[in-house]
């Protein structure tokens, strides 16, 4: 992100480019949320449409003197763009309009990089920032090389700095790799403990700022941090939750708050966050939640059955919960408290909640414990030891 006088805020125009992608976000809302989230104040939004990106420049040389003009009138310190940029675009596009520039990738980046914790949680996104860095090296050095006569010259200042910095990069990935090869051990011992002790694993999954960990902290009174923002929660939390019977009694589940979703989450990240989003594929039962409150929840629930498809879940017991659901309108909040939602020709069950104000949370809590007894009885059943 571009360096500022502590005493002066950062500002950032938005840039959006519509390339005939189903989810295109017009309003840029949820890039300028992710601004803020990181610390930067969005002065300005402009989106274009074309076919095809720019092979230079992303948004071809009109656009992009119409994007240095506004961002000179508004005061932006630095231009952020809603797609991933190649280290091309992004070196050329810097040139062009004399202003850093940085893309949704690098902005999620430096939001889990401020928002870790753990260790796990820091070795992850260490690994993420590490090999995003590492396609952008020449940017680094691109200075060096105008004393020499350009980046083509064999053996100038920034082709040696590039190939120590090449070195340096590769051993840190090498070593944060194995680290997390370590904690990745640890975590699967905890999981086949649980796993001996018989406890129903639930996973809280969905869309970032869905409301996941004020759920979690709701139904275990627990104190993990919940805010109003995207990705507030990044370390995976385990808790106990006893859920008493009506004749006496009870039963004990364990349940797991996991890092929120979001559109074009870096391959990156994903793969770094494997160890955390492998809570998800080893759970009984995955709480989906969703904000009902916000405008693109159906989009927002594509893009979370999406990522859970590709890490292995989406064949796993998954219900729905519609979180928010007191921040609705009257003439929208729904008639029943639980009914099913179809996707993919599949039939999720559906129940509709407020983790802020407790609405409907007994009814949810009734569900999970009939649920995990069911799988407590199937699992001590003669029949499924013959």
């Amino acid at each position: 992100m571009a360096e500022t006088n502590p005493s002066t805020p950062a500002t950032a125009l938005l840039v959006g480019v519509d390339l005939g992608e189903p989810h295109f976000d017009h309003t840029l809302e949820e890039l300028a949320q992710l601004s803020l989230t990181a610390g930067l104040t969005p002065v300005h939004r402009i989106t274009c449409q074309r076919k095809a990106p720019d092979a230079a420049l992303f948004v071809g040389s009109g656009k992009a003197d119409e994007i240095k003009t506004l961002a000179t009138l508004h005061g932006a310190s630095e231009v952020l763009f809603d797609q991933a940029l190649s280290p091309a675009q992004q070196r050329n596009l810097e040139r062009h309009l004399g202003l850093p520039v940085n893309d949704r990738t690098l902005l999620i980046l430096q939001i889990f990089a401020q928002r870790a914790r753990s260790h796990e949680g820091k070795l992850q996104v260490e690994l993420a920032r590490l090999q995003y860095l590492s396609t952008r090296l020449v940017r680094r050095w691109s200075h060096l090389e105008r004393q020499r006569g350009g980046i083509g010259t064999r053996g100038g200042p920034g082709e040696r700095q590039i190939e120590l910095d090449r070195r340096m990069i590769g051993e840190s990935i090498r070593r944060t790799k194995e680290r997390l090869v370590k904690v990745k051990r640890q975590r699967n011992t905890q999981r086949k403990q649980r796993l001996r002790h018989d406890v129903f694993n639930i996973s809280l999954v969905g869309y970032t700022n869905a409301g996941k960990s004020t759920l979690f902290n709701t139904l275990v009174k627990a104190k993990t941090y919940a805010a109003d923002q995207l990705f507030a929660t990044l370390d995976t939390t385990t808790r106990q939750l006893y859920l008493p019977h009506e004749d006496g009694g009870g039963t004990q589940v364990s349940i797991s708050d996991t890092v929120g979703f979001i559109r074009d989450l870096p391959h990156g990240l994903v793969d770094a966050f494997e160890a955390t989003l492998q809570e998800a594929t080893s759970a009984d039962l995955l709480l989906h939640v969703v904000d009902a409150s916000h405008p693109d929840h159906p989009e927002q629930i594509e893009q979370v059955m999406s990522v859970l498809h590709d890490i292995g879940a989406s064949e796993l017991p998954q219900w729905l919960v519609f979180n928010k659901i007191d921040a609705l309108p009257p003439e929208r909040q729904h008639r029943f408290l639980t009914d099913t939602y179809l996707h993919d020709n599949r039939s999720y069950p559906r129940v509709f909640v407020s983790a802020q104000t407790g609405l409907n949370l007994g009814l949810l809590r009734d569900q999970i414990r009939d649920m995990a007894q069911a799988h407590a009885t199937r699992r001590d059943s003669p029949i499924t030891h013959a």
